[in-house]
């Protein structure tokens, strides 16, 4: 199967949230709003004062799905007291593009037919993200193995002891081909941006005049400057 090109789509891009039947940590998931703000949908709506007719032209057609087991017929738990009407279970979910895991609660152990549809959408996909413990899933599913992959600094040395198989690195984000894993929580929001540049950025493109109006953060991958995680 040929790998879909996200940089020159030739159809609309899908984009999957997978959530577990535990209770998804929201700033994990919340990224994928980053994805939102460039597409047609969202920035015909935007005054072509802030955003240009030249750029509005470029914008991307994106859908977004939101799969759980089961789908629809079960709300999904995320954190805050949220719950989330999923669109669409693992038997209906189209193929997805684009696929990006979260954080599910300390203790809730994904069950076969959740890792079974992780290592589906891997094979699927264009782009695998995973943001702060949503990483684990992926481990567990058996997709890293001889990858390069970082998570939330306090677990680094633990999982570097429980998967030796893969090559943990102490980053904000990191990328291995289609994978790309962050740290804690708003390192999601470092490695969507560093997606999305490096997928669709470029001078007068959608991703950085959105990024550059709604002022995304900009951090360098390394900690320098920031406390020891623990």
């Amino acid at each position: 199967m040929s790998v879909f090109n996200l940089a020159k789509p030739d159809r609309p891009i899908e984009v999957g949230v997978i959530l577990m039947n535990g209770e998804t940590e929201i700033l994990d998931v919340a990224p994928v709003d980053m994805l939102h703000s460039f597409s047609k949908k969202y920035i015909e709506t935007v005054p072509d004062v802030w955003v240009s007719k030249e750029v509005k032209a470029q914008a991307l057609d994106f859908n977004f799905h939101w799969v759980s087991e089961v789908g629809s017929a079960k709300q999904s738990r995320l954190t805050s007291a949220i719950s989330l009407v999923p669109t669409h279970s693992f038997e209906t979910c189209p193929p997805l593009d684009i696929v990006l895991i979260g954080a599910h609660n300390v203790g809730y152990v994904p069950n076969d037919a959740e890792l079974a549809f992780v290592r589906k959408a891997w094979n699927d996909c264009s782009a695998f993200l995973t943001i702060c413990a949503g990483v684990e899933v992926a481990a567990q599913a058996g997709i890293l193995g001889g990858k390069t992959a970082t998570a939330p600094r306090f677990m680094i040395d633990l999982l570097r002891q429980r998967a030796q198989s893969i090559n943990w690195v102490e980053k904000r984000w990191a990328r291995d081909g289609k994978l790309w894993t962050s740290g804690a929580f708003l390192n999601g929001t470092d490695m969507v941006y560093a997606f999305a540049h490096t997928v669709w950025g470029g001078e007068g493109t959608p991703v950085s005049r959105m990024s550059t109006i709604g002022g995304w953060p900009v951090r360098e991958v390394d900690y320098e400057n920031d406390a020891d995680g623990m």
